[in-house]
């Protein structure tokens, strides 16, 4: 075999260091290679952690029984010697820069595992890294360093539950310095000062955040290949947004870190809500802030006590599986429901409004007669519910009780309002129709739960006349600024916010601290936008731009022209989906020979992929299954090419 030259950088001598070469030959493996080059720098020290990255190809040569022929290298490669792991600027949803060692030649997939792990975050399915948004800079900051909280010393654990040592990883329990971090996490920040909210880069538009939804890395290929350095920047933060089995309890980082990006989320107005929402989102924040600093950390409950619980919940659930035939079969039968409503539908050209009529709910769909007495014969319209979209339009104060639903149709959504006349009424239709729209009945054993927590969030924005003495009327610690959306400061003085906010107070004044955590999440999930992603796309056969906003459920197709929702298709209509990586093109199948393709503009196709199998592959979780990862399922669904 003929002998030739193969230079290495050895990246620790910097890039200007002279390259060492080797003589070798073509049928030498990679194990080979590195075995002289360590022996050829005559340095000691631990060398398991090196690997040779190829930069011309931009690849690692992780497989080191391959030969170099088998890899395709011949004299002219360029390779770098370096470790695998290194440092990165990590920035959390709550501000907190880490320096923390990563992965950087795993898939993105692997290293957000290991970064999970080691924050003690379970599900990091659910996050991701995205390339960070640049604050507005002003020129007085010019000095200002961000605060960096050093995490490299600390050991990344291969174990998928860190064991736990006063309530926190044991990894963390080793200097007071890492304890003091974890502590950091854990805690919700204090409501930020009106010039850092200012100092945030806020979308203006739906066209602006679907520039940041560009911003993902991908996950099937690792930091290297994506010109990622050590100690670049980088954001972690919650994806996906399909959250699954949240325990305070063990979660206390996922759960102030999820709370953190929400409240980012409104407080950047980067999702709307309405007047009374943010009130009490705003009250929700003081609540948080003051319980946070008074109650004692929830760390350190005794780990016996909590074995015990959890054998116990699971012998619970055990016994709860054995109920009788007779009380399934009381189960199965659905509760009626049925009553007069009124019903108008804006897209008519008339002025007339409300109409009431004898509503009656079957299966997944509405039917409406004149009256109840002619609710034997043929109904005047059946309204199918399964697919369409249904937001709240309520105002507690001014009794407004509407349920809004944008019904798909073959060409584009129709739009309908259902006025209740009470809470009470509210609540059982909202539930009704929000269940009938996943293709869910009424006999659903989430009917009932779904009522309450819709009446647990009306009584959270009633406001009591005769509580206002009790409430401090002027609390000096309250800053409107730091509680709501900039919008809401141009439109009220803070002594016209803070009676408001104190008001929505009385009603969470009660919760522990992670039940308020926790009610504020699930105002956020409730919100008509949330958890949508928006790409810019251009429709296959249109001339125009349009917005492709990808939720945990369905697409919707968004008219950049009016804003308007056009058409809504359900992943579980979805067929089959697949992307043209020559053209660069996504085609979507649904039943019914509905047939959609599209290209994108402000994001890589691959992103557009990613979340749509991403979404697929969350919704195949189960109880059983949930402590394992099935990491090669998801690179299947969201892998493309690379996959393969």
């Amino acid at each position: 075999m003929a002998v030739w030259d193969l230079s290495v950088t050895l990246e620790d001598l910097g890039h200007e260091a002279p390259q060492l070469t080797l003589s070798v030959t073509s049928e030498l493996h990679v194990g080979g290679v590195i075995l002289k080059l360590v022996e050829k720098t005559k340095m000691q020290r631990d060398w398991s952690d090196y690997a040779l990255w190829w930069e011309q190809k931009q690849c690692w040569l992780l497989r080191t029984s391959w030969t170099l022929e088998k890899y395709g290298i011949h004299a002219d490669a360029r390779l770098l010697f370096m470790p695998q792991h290194k440092p990165l600027r990590l920035g959390l949803p709550s501000g907190i820069t880490l320096r923390i060692r990563t992965c950087f030649s795993s898939p993105v997939f692997k290293t957000v595992m290991g970064i999970c792990r080691m924050l003690n975050i379970r599900h990091p399915e659910e996050l991701s890294l995205l390339r960070p948004v640049e604050e507005k800079k002003k020129k007085k900051d010019k000095d200002s360093a961000e605060e960096l909280h050093d995490l490299t010393e600390v050991p990344l654990t291969s174990a998928s539950q860190p064991c736990l040592y006063n309530g926190m990883p044991a990894h963390f329990a080793d200097s007071p310095q890492t304890e003091a971090i974890y502590k950091m996490m854990s805690v919700t920040q204090p409501p930020p000062a009106p010039e850092v909210v200012a100092k945030q880069y806020r979308p203006a538009s739906v066209v602006d955040k679907a520039h940041i939804h560009g911003r993902w890395l991908d996950s099937s290929r690792c930091l290297m290949q994506q010109g990622i350095q050590q100690n670049d920047r980088l954001w972690l933060r919650f994806k996906y947004y399909s959250f699954y089995d949240i325990e305070p309890k063990y979660d206390m980082v996922r759960l102030t870190q999820l709370y953190e990006q929400a409240r980012w989320a409104i407080l950047l107005e980067d999702i709307d809500c309405t007047e009374e929402e943010m009130m009490l989102f705003g009250a929700l924040q003081y609540h948080i802030s003051k319980v946070s600093q008074s109650e004692p950390q929830m760390l350190s409950c005794s780990a016996a006590m909590d074995d015990l619980e959890s054998a116990l919940q699971s012998l619970e659930v055990k016994m709860g599986g054995e109920s009788s035939a007779s009380e399934m079969l009381e189960n199965m039968t659905a509760p009626e429901l049925n009553d007069y409503l009124k019903i108008f539908r804006p897209k008519r050209l008339t002025l007339k409004g409300y109409k009431q009529y004898w509503f009656k709910f079957q299966d997944t769909s509405i039917n409406y007669f004149k009256s109840k007495e002619e609710s034997i014969g043929e109904p005047i319209q059946q309204i199918q519910l399964r697919g369409c979209e249904v937001a709240p339009d309520v105002n507690v104060s001014a009794q407004k009780f509407l349920i809004r639903l944008l019904i798909p149709a073959p060409e584009g959504m129709n739009e309908v309002y259902l006025r209740c006349e009470n809470e009470q009424q509210y609540a059982q239709w909202m539930a009704a129709c929000r269940l009938a729209s996943k293709g869910k009945s009424l006999a659903d054993s989430s009917f009932q739960s779904e009522i309450q927590s819709i009446r647990t969030f009306l009584a959270m924005q009633k406001t009591d006349s005769s509580s206002h003495g009790k409430a401090p009327a002027n609390d000096e610690s309250i800053n409107t600024h730091s509680l709501v959306s900039p919008r809401y400061h141009k439109k009220y003085k803070t002594k016209q916010l803070t009676p408001r906010i104190l008001d929505a107070y009385q009603n969470v004044a009660q919760l522990s601290l992670a039940d308020a955590l926790m009610r504020f999440l699930q105002i956020w999930q409730a919100l008509p936008d949330f958890g949508l992603t928006y790409v810019v796309v251009r429709f296959k056969g249109s001339r125009k731009d349009e917005v492709l906003g990808i939720a945990p459920n369905r697409l919707i197709r968004i008219d950049l022209g009016v804003g308007d929702v056009v058409k809504t298709w359900r992943y579980n209509n979805m067929k089959q989906w697949n992307v043209n990586w020559d053209i660069r093109q996504v085609a979507i199948e649904f039943e019914g020979n509905v047939n959609i393709a599209f290209g994108c503009v402000t994001a890589d196709c691959k992103i557009v992929h990613e979340f749509i199998g991403g979404y697929i592959f969350l919704s195949t979780r189960s109880r059983e299954k949930s402590d394992t990862l099935n990491e090669e399922l998801f690179h299947k669904l969201t892998g493309g090419h690379h996959a393969l």
